[in-house]
């Protein structure tokens, strides 16, 4: 099945929470009453678009209806989430100077963080086969989180950087980073599904960092947070907290196909500013791709 395809599967419960109810205020029609403006505005609430970004959506929108306009109002809204996520995508690109690409991943227990190391992992070995990938088992804190990306890791084929279960994280990181020298290509770190109230737990992602700083002479090149799509708004506040530890360079959405509100979408790029590089809408690596903002909103606008 191709990605849109795919996708399009994926934003089914979106749709019917976004797009279709707009579709029935909005289709067809150049102008809007006050109630219908309403009914929008709650509809885009309900879909997590946010409060702020929902009201100022409606009332360009409403502005939109007031001057005419020869487009019905749902292309006008579909044109105007295309200007808003504008410049929010950004693909993974490796370094060419023959050092090693590090990646950082973090994020909340639950969010698919381990796996999807494994996607994106799977989809650069497909790419490159020659390409040497190393994992790291960061996330010293649970024993099944080393093994699981230990059976990922004998899966596709990569090498794994681990210590006992309790250890230090941060010699983890080290022992990959000193290896990843050696081997080139692309080092993912995992780090533990801390909870972003946990200050200790911050820190020591801020430790992770400095060591690959230390060790490398430069950081991480890209400092990735796992976010799970249907805690919603709860979403942008866990990468309020992450950002502000270790300055992240993109965001992975993950489960997309479990929740109607697709339109956290909108909320975390307007809210954040951080890229959506990877979306996930299943189980297999096929359903994690890179983010476009065209598939996208073909997807959430499509019939």
């Amino acid at each position: 099945m191709a990605w849109l395809d795919r996708l399009r599967a994926g934003l089914k419960k979106t749709r019917s929470g976004f797009t279709e109810p707009l579709g029935r205020l909005l289709s067809g029609h150049r102008s809007l009453t006050a109630e219908e403006i309403e009914q929008v505005e709650e509809v885009l609430i309900g879909a997590d678009v946010g409060v702020a970004l929902a009201m100022q959506i409606t009332e360009d929108l409403a502005a939109q209806a007031a001057r005419g306009s020869d487009r019905d109002l749902l292309e006008t809204l579909r044109e105007d989430v295309l200007e808003r996520l504008a410049g929010c995508e950004r693909s993974l690109e490796l370094r060419a100077d023959g050092g090693p690409t590090v990646i950082l991943v973090t994020g909340v227990n639950g969010t698919g963080k381990t796996t999807s190391i494994a996607k994106i992992a799977t989809h650069l070995r497909e790419d490159r086969p020659d390409l040497a990938i190393t994992f790291a088992a960061a996330d010293t804190f649970r024993a099944a989180a080393i093994e699981q990306l230990g059976i990922w890791a004998d899966r596709i084929g990569v090498d794994l950087i681990r210590h006992s279960s309790g250890g230090d994280p941060s010699a983890v990181a080290f022992d990959a980073v000193d290896h990843a020298i050696r081997a080139g290509g692309v080092l993912f770190i995992d780090t533990a599904g801390r909870l972003q109230t946990k200050h200790n737990l911050m820190e020591e992602l801020k430790k992770i960092e400095r060591t690959v700083a230390k060790k490398l002479g430069r950081g991480s090149d890209e400092r990735l947070l796992v976010l799970d799509a249907t805690t919603g708004q709860n979403g942008i506040s866990q990468a309020e907290r992450f950002h502000d530890a270790i300055d992240l360079t993109g965001i992975v959405l993950t489960k997309l196909d479990g929740t109607a509100k697709g339109g956290g979408v909108l909320a975390i790029w307007d809210a954040l500013g951080i890229p959506l590089m990877f979306v996930g809408v299943g189980e297999s690596a096929e359903d994690l791709h890179t983010f476009s903002t065209t598939d996208f909103v073909e997807a959430l606008f499509s019939a």
